[in-house]
């Protein structure tokens, strides 16, 4: 039994609907449909779980189950159907709208979890559970501002100028955290502590609350709050629960792998014991735990809390072929935390093309690629990334080489604040200042003297900043010149250090990569932005974005002059309004979206599995990112292209993490041979399809289904387990990937990874982390 749920256990009975028909006339059906969407319209009375894969058609086949109730009599004012945004419930109604067309049929309302939860806090207010509220919901604007106001009222002293020099970052963390309380029945201070931030930032907590003190205050609600609020009514008093539940006779929720805690503890009130609960989903495509989701509510939370669930699926996606369905099942199957559903490529689905690019550079490659399009396709094309980052070298050359783009995000590479303080820099070196009227030398000062932050507080910093504007030239001379005696330690040492390096790079006549690497290593510019940043997370965003900028620099071969000519026409260019052109996104922004060609760069060990935090749970974290990656590949129509690194990358090499292990998971010469070998159709012969690469049990079972019999080597044997995992040949971990042990003792032993890295490990606790494999 779960969160105090013993008044809403099921019944051991299910009671039978009135008027049902013994056998329901499903004449109108189309015939198109296939058996798994005909056996999940044509259902029983039941609770049911569906699993349905990515581009399976799941709209169009609960619309036909919605009409196929209706037609069986159930009453539509009973019927609730719960969509996960309101775009989703738009499509639905205009998807059900049509399937029900000329049927004279009522339709049940559709929506959104927000509209329902709105709808119970007003009548729990008309009931005297909730106090009033104004109708006027609170705008991320006045959250904004309030989280700014108690962000500089409770973080420490010593954060003060960095959270007025980073206002954006400091209230989005704010509001972030407030809302991600919200998805819980978790108090604040556990939250906190499973997101893992440091001691710096516990006045998150003390926020959290006196949020909620003025928001109540005011008698005021946010768009969490129309969950939050009502259903810790409920949660909090059993009258509630009687007055909410057993009203609907069936429920039915698109979407579920993204629900989080309030959600689900919402369904499960309001059903009760009476109505019956289909939930839909896909595990594999859980990719919003930073929003609250958890693939346990869809995978066991469900079965346990609605008896008995009718388990079906929807197997066949319409979106992409053969060769794609049978990369994504190779590369999610290795992922505990699912339901074991195979995706097949249905019988009338295009082929689609797959290219597994091997690229020193992804900037270079993925030129190649668009280069090769016409303008239309690049138009129909997106380019999606693990993180932001990623795409300034990228955007770059886009920009360059004049190719049209839009981006999915703020401005672009050549706006953000380590872009702008690297021309600052720039500026500086190359004697450009007597260029700039006074204001823009005082902007040029600031950005200089945070990059890294130099340590004086704010009134100190603009003091220094306005004296530095106040020349044209020989800023270094300044610095130098100043009593280093008068102020504290650490100010003193790195003002020094900036007056050496800028003297140091004034006479420097090299590639303007090499003044970037030299400014950054003598001033400890990464260290310096790692102490200050919010998260783990947000710090290497920042430094891949310097040297993702340092890289596409670096392929000038320009000096510093030369670097802000280039970049002064880019930024013109980067201004223009862009309508056209190849999309840049992130992979976390395209849930629900296709496109006929999807480019994946960057899966190399770095960002596919991005890297993880010391403190999160290793294994977790892994099965997330292949999540992720399923995600991004399951976007494509026509062609996927994935690009990684040459298997003779050197990883021990700065910058370069070598392939991901992802690669060798998802079988990609395999997949692609037995993929154009189904494309081609069924071979007419009996006889076995003989394949070049080894079989694998995912490429055995897609044959099987596909009715056709594979020869060719057996899959690999299974490692001997008997043995302890350090005298295994070959060992992944679940953050360094592969490698092999090269030593042991008594109570430890060496492994000498792909990577090039070679780390100790405890044997005690060795099971944790590492699984044999064979080579």
């Amino acid at each position: 039994m779960r969160h105090g749920y013993s008044h809403c256990q099921q019944p051991s009975t299910i009671p039978a609907m009135p008027n049902q028909p013994q056998t329901p006339d499903i004449s109108y059906l189309p015939d198109h449909l296939t058996d798994e969407q005909r056996a999940i319209i044509t259902a029983g009375y039941e609770h049911s779980v569906i699993t349905a894969v990515a581009g399976s058609g799941k709209t169009s086949t609960l619309a036909w189950r919605i009409r196929h109730l209706l037609q069986q009599g159930h009453d539509p004012d009973r019927m609730l159907v719960l969509m996960f945004n309101r775009s989703a419930r738009i499509d639905f109604q205009r998807k059900l709208q049509q399937v029900c067309h000329q049927s004279g049929l009522a339709l049940p309302e559709i929506r959104t979890y927000h509209a329902m939860g709105l709808r119970l806090y007003k009548r729990f207010v008309r009931e005297g559970y909730l106090p009033g509220f104004s109708e006027k919901i609170l705008t991320e604007q006045e959250i904004g501002y309030q989280a700014w106001l108690l962000t500089r009222r409770l973080a420490p002293e010593d954060l003060a100028d960095e959270i007025r020099r980073n206002k954006k970052d400091y209230v989005e963390t704010a509001t972030g955290f407030i809302d991600l309380v919200k998805t819980c029945l978790s108090p604040a201070e556990i939250v906190f502590e499973e997101l893992g931030y440091s001691e710096k930032h516990k006045y998150l907590i003390d926020l959290f609350h006196s949020f909620e003190q003025w928001r109540k205050s005011q008698s005021r609600i946010s768009y969490a709050d129309m969950l939050y609020e009502p259903v810790m009514a409920i949660h909090q008093n059993p009258p509630l629960q009687r007055l909410v539940g057993n009203k609907m006779d069936l429920i039915l929720v698109d979407e579920y792998q993204d629900t989080n805690e309030i959600q689900h503890l919402l369904l499960r009130y309001v059903a009760g014991d009476r109505a019956r609960v289909t939930v839909v989903g896909d595990p594999d495509q859980t990719i919003y735990e930073f929003r609250g989701a958890k693939p346990e509510f869809i995978l066991r939370r469900f079965s346990d809390e609605f008896e008995s669930p009718l388990e079906q699926t929807l197997s066949y996606t319409f979106r992409y072929g053969h060769q794609v369905a049978l990369l994504a099942n190779h590369l999610i199957c290795h992922n505990t935390g699912r339901k074991d559903v195979l995706c097949h490529s249905h019988s009338s689905t295009p082929a689609t093309d797959v290219n597994l690019h091997r690229a020193d550079n992804d900037s270079d490659q993925i030129l190649k690629i668009l280069q090769q399009q016409s303008p239309e396709q690049t138009s129909q094309s997106a380019i999606l990334f693990r993180v932001w980052s990623q795409s300034v070298p990228i955007e770059l050359k886009l920009l360059a080489r004049q190719i049209p783009y839009r981006i999915d995000s703020g401005k672009g590479a050549l706006f953000s604040r380590e872009v702008q303080a690297i021309i600052a820099l720039l500026m500086v070196v190359s004697g450009r200042l007597h260029q700039l009227p006074d204001s823009d030398r005082l902007d040029l000062a600031r950005q200089l003297l945070r990059f890294p932050h130099v340590g004086l507080k704010e009134p100190e910093l603009e003091n220094l900043a306005q004296f530095l504007a106040g020349f044209d030239s020989d800023w270094h001379e300044r610095l130098l010149a100043m009593d280093f005696n008068a102020l504290a330690p650490m100010a003193a040492r790195k003002l020094k250090k900036l007056g050496e390096v800028l003297m140091q790079l004034r006479n420097y006549k090299g590639p303007v990569a090499g003044l970037i690497s030299v400014y950054a290593d003598h001033t400890d510019l990464y260290e310096g932005i790692r102490s200050l940043a919010l998260t783990h997370d947000s710090a290497e965003e920042r430094i891949d974005t310097i040297q993702g900028f340092r890289d596409y620099l670096k392929s000038l071969d320009v000096d510093a002059a030369g670097a802000l000519d280039h970049l002064k026409a880019l930024k013109q260019q980067a201004g223009e309004q862009r309508e056209q052109g190849v999309l840049l996104s992130t992979i976390h922004r395209t849930k629900g979206l296709e496109w006929p060609v999807v480019i994946i760069p960057g899966l190399q060990e770095k960002y596919l599995p991005y890297s993880p935090r010391p403190q999160d749970d290793a294994r977790a974290l892994l099965e997330s990112e292949r999540r992720l990656l399923y995600v991004g590949m399951t976007r494509c129509r026509e062609q996927l292209h994935l690009i990684t690194r040459p298997d003779s990358s050197h990883p021990h090499l700065e910058g370069d993490q070598g392939p991901s292990r992802f690669v060798a998971e998802f079988c990609f010469p395999l997949a692609r041979e037995l993929g154009q070998v189904l494309d081609a159709g069924n071979p007419a012969s009996d006889q076995p399809v003989t394949l070049r690469h080894p079989l694998t049990p995912v490429s055995l079972r897609y044959a099987e289904r596909a009715k056709i019999a594979l020869d060719g080597q057996a899959p690999a044997s299974t490692p001997d387990t008997s043995q302890p995992v350090w005298h295994q040949p070959r060992l992944i971990h679940a953050i360094f990937g592969a490698g092999r042990v090269t030593g042991e003792d008594e109570s430890s032993f060496e492994v000498r990874f792909d990577n090039g890295d070679t780390l100790n490990f405890s044997k005690k606790s060795a099971h944790l982390y590492f699984t044999p494999v064979t080579d």
